[in-house]
This record gives C-alpha cells, structure tokens and sequence, in this order.
C-alpha cells in the first residue's frame, strides 16, 4: 500500500487523533494540508511531519463555513495540484446535560462537527469529480453517535448526522468512484483523560508503558497510533470497494457496526390502536427492547483509580 502522490487533507489535525492521522498520512507518501485554529499548533504539527522526511502545508481556520471549506481545498490544488483524500476530524466538546445545555453550546458542536463535515465533503467532492479520478472520503464518527452519552446531546446528533451523511454519499459518488466511510475510533485522548475509569490506560500511554490488556483487547481502547493505520488503508487503492461503512477501531480491535435494520415486525389487521398498543406492544417487543449507551465492565481491582 502507498500513498505517493496522493494529496491529503485532515481537519482539526494540529493534536491528538487528528495529527495521528496527518502524519499516518504524510509517512505513506501523500501530501498532507494539515488544519487547526492555532497558528502555532498547526506549524508545530507541519514541523513534525516535516522531520520525518513528510510533506505538508498548514491551514489556519475554523471548520463549519463554506469559506474554511473552499480554503481547504484550494490550498490543496495550489500547493499540490490536486486532492484525493479527505479527512473531517475537526470537533469541539460543549458537554451538559439536556435541560442545561444552552443554545449556542447545541449550535456550536454541531456547526462545526456536522455542518463542517458537510461543508468540507461537499467542497472536497466538487474537486474530485471534477478530477475524473475518484477519490476518499473518511469521516470521523463516535462510540456516541453509535449509542448516546449521558451529558452529549449535541456530539451524539452531530455524529449520527455524521454516519447517516456517510451512508448518503456512499450512494451519491459512487458512479465517480468517490468512497466515503465513517471511522469510530475509540482512544486516549483529552476527553477520555478526564474519565477516572480509563486512569490506568491513560497513565499508562502518559508514561510510554504499555496499555493494560484489559483495555487494549477487552474494550478496543487504545492510542491515536492504534487508530492512524486504518485512516491511511481507507486513504489508499486497496479500499477502492468499500464504502458506506461505519468502522470502529481502538487498541487491539477492529469492529464493523451494523448498519439500523428492524429487528421484529408484528402485525395488527386494519392497524394498531392506541388501546390494541397498550394491550400488546410490551407483550409483542419487550423482550428486545434496546439498550442505550456504552455498558462497560467492572474494572479489575489491580486498574482501579485512585480514590480522592
């Protein structure tokens, strides 16, 4: 697999998850427009891919706006001639719980995760198909948008939206040879930072130690590396025939989620009365009623963090 000659572009990739991927990127041979709102985020993360005999240019922008968008792109085909992989990884975290969450903490998680993702896809697949060559699209998803998060109204719609888009697109540039898929990775990064339950995975990864197997392999948690490779095979030729896609990834394990299909179909001749509903919806569908949110299992003692 290489990526020589190909043109890169990943949102929010000054740090963290989405620097992991630029410089995934950039080591298997594609040019990389690296973005984040810091200037000198953005040139420390060009300097690094730099030092490793990587090539990359810097964007300075927010992610949401068709201008950011078009800046992306046009940045991409003047430094480099052309685009073939984009990566919308850009987000920010305005976490509160429903009935405190204000206006502009909805407004703000979603314009820039989902409006950003459709702005930047959108421009990023004019240029492809005006290319003639295909292209790939990878958009960054949630465990959250998979199943909800107490306290993460806003990021849960916007990485549903996210996926649905995925699924949209798949269809729409298909005939350009155009693939677009979700990743849903699961790794250190600051939010999980703050959750004591991952403490011992991610003091682990602070000090340069391995990362406790019960993390690793029992829940697919593990470090931005874990997560960069599959970015870069989604990136290449190899992964011309899929698309459409929801692919979670994290530490030791690859998953593919399920796209939603009904699970149990009953039948009431003429339709189902409120008074037909009481009497039998528990009755028909209790038994496979779905569970919400991420079940984890009890932390071995050994992995316990520290209590306050």
């Amino acid at each position: 697999m290489t990526l020589t000659g190909k043109v890169a572009i990943v949102t929010g990739s000054g740090r963290g998850l989405g620097l992991a991927y630029a410089q995934e990127l950039a080591s298997q041979g594609a040019s990389v427009v690296v973005n984040d709102v810091d200037a000198t985020t953005a040139a420390e993360a060009v300097s690094s891919i730099e030092a490793q005999g990587g090539t990359a240019i810097a964007v300075v922008a927010p992610v949401g706006s068709s201008e950011t968008a078009r800046e992306l792109v046009d940045t991409a085909v003047a430094a480099y001639g052309r685009l073939d992989i984009l990566v919308t990884n850009a987000g920010v975290l305005r976490d509160t719980v429903l009935w405190k969450m204000s206006d502009d903490d909805f407004d703000t998680v979603i314009g820039v995760h989902l409006r950003g993702t459709f702005t930047c896809v959108r421009e990023a697949a004019i240029r492809m198909r005006e290319q003639g060559e295909g292209g790939r699209i990878i958009c960054i998803g949630s465990p959250t948008g998979q199943r909800g998060n107490f306290g993460q109204t806003n990021y849960a719609a916007a990485k549903a939206g996210i996926v649905g888009m995925v699924r949209t697109w798949a269809q729409e540039l298909k005939k350009a040879g155009i693939t677009a898929n979700a990743v849903i990775p699961v790794a250190a990064t600051a939010m999980t930072a703050t959750v004591p339950y991952f403490h011992s995975a991610v003091e682990a990864e602070a000090k340069g130690a391995p990362m406790p197997a019960f993390f690793r392999h029992g829940l697919g948690f593990g470090t931005a590396a874990d997560v960069a490779p599959l970015i870069a095979y989604l990136g290449s030729g190899a992964a011309a025939e899929i698309t459409g896609q929801a692919i979670g990834v994290g530490g030791d394990r690859l998953q593919l989620w399920s796209h939603p299909e009904a699970i149990q179909s009953e039948y009431s001749e003429g339709g189902w009365t409120a008074a037909a509903l009481e009497a039998g919806f528990l009755a028909h569908f209790g038994a496979n009623l779905q569970s919400v949110g991420e079940q984890f299992p009890q932390l071995p003692e050994e992995l316990q963090p520290p209590q306050a």
